[in-house]
């Protein structure tokens, strides 16, 4: 998952693995199993594109009904480096329609860019297709694997008391190019099957698709 709704301890850990992928020239992200969380997916789609680029943006029904610009929408594109600075998002951000858009931060070029495989799966969902429809749109990656689940909506949760808790859909989520990925979800370009017989004989078909076709890239 993309653990945390800002996402700043993830951020941190991105940044330390991607320290050491800086003379890399191919890169393969497995975002197979992975089924979303907060916002921390943007430091990830941050390294795949060197400037500042449109992901999406949420919509909630009161914003569409009362019309809008999306390019007008509240913009959030830098994930802070400091906890303390949660104070001031949730005064910016806590208070508004849900209806956000969502800019990568401009993290600059790496050697990789243009030679990247994103894998996925039935089980990539929310954040997770996020990610993979951006790089997809944006002809950022291959998409190899299995086609998603499509359940992509942006949300708030409430403690429900006993460990519980109800999470509620606030808005739809479209990418910049329009497109609803609720329902629908995202089909690679690249389709690689997983026969649960190989994965028992130790064997990652899906994986081994994405080595083949990083080396030809």
């Amino acid at each position: 998952m993309f653990p945390g709704v800002v996402g700043i301890d993830l951020a941190k850990a991105l940044d330390n693995a991607f320290a050491h992928l800086r003379e890399s020239t191919r890169l393969i992200v497995d975002l197979r199993g992975n089924t979303g969380g907060g916002i921390g997916g943007l430091r990830l789609m941050s390294y795949l594109t060197p400037g500042k680029q449109e992901v999406g943006y949420s919509l909630t029904k009161k914003r569409k009904e009362k019309g809008y610009s999306r390019e007008e929408l509240p913009r959030f594109d830098r994930i802070p480096s400091r906890k303390s600075t949660l104070i001031w998002l949730a005064l910016r951000y806590g208070f508004i329609d849900k209806s956000i858009l969502v800019v990568t931060e401009g993290l600059g070029p790496q050697r990789f860019h243009g030679r990247v495989i994103v894998l996925v799966n039935e089980h990539t969902a929310s954040a997770g297709e996020m990610v993979a429809a951006f790089a997809e749109d944006n002809n950022l990656a291959t998409i190899v694997g299995a086609k998603t689940p499509g359940r992509l909506l942006s949300g708030s949760a409430f403690k429900a008391g006993s460990g519980y808790i109800v999470g509620l859909p606030a808005a739809a989520y479209l990418t910049w190019q329009g497109k609803l990925i609720e329902g629908r979800g995202i089909t690679p370009s690249v389709l690689a099957a997983q026969p649960p017989e190989e994965l028992i004989a130790g064997e990652d078909p899906q994986m081994q698709r994405a080595l083949e076709l990083a080396r030809t890239l």
